[in-house]
């Protein structure tokens, strides 16, 4: 149960995430699902480092940041192969 839920809210959070940046997205669901499951991992440590320790909608913003840090990452890898 555990793995659907981080995958639901993994896209969730790509969702939100590809939503606050403006621009052509490359990738499809897998790709949202993935860039949110990793912005969840990268806000967690962010939250981590900045000394958040909770959870609810603290949690969800610092994965949304992760995500947009993600994103825009993939965005400049995707470009720059052109």
């Amino acid at each position: 149960m555990g793995i659907i839920l981080s995958m639901i809210m993994g896209l969730i959070v790509g969702l939100v995430a590809k939503a606050v940046v403006p621009g052509r997205d490359p990738g499809g669901l897998i790709v949202t699902m993935l860039i949110g499951i990793g912005g969840g991992l990268l806000g967690g440590v962010i939250a981590s480092a900045a000394g958040f320790i909770g959870a609810g909608i603290a949690r969800f913003i610092f994965a949304v940041i992760g995500a947009v840090i993600l994103l825009v990452g993939w965005r400049i890898l995707k470009n720059s192969n052109r």
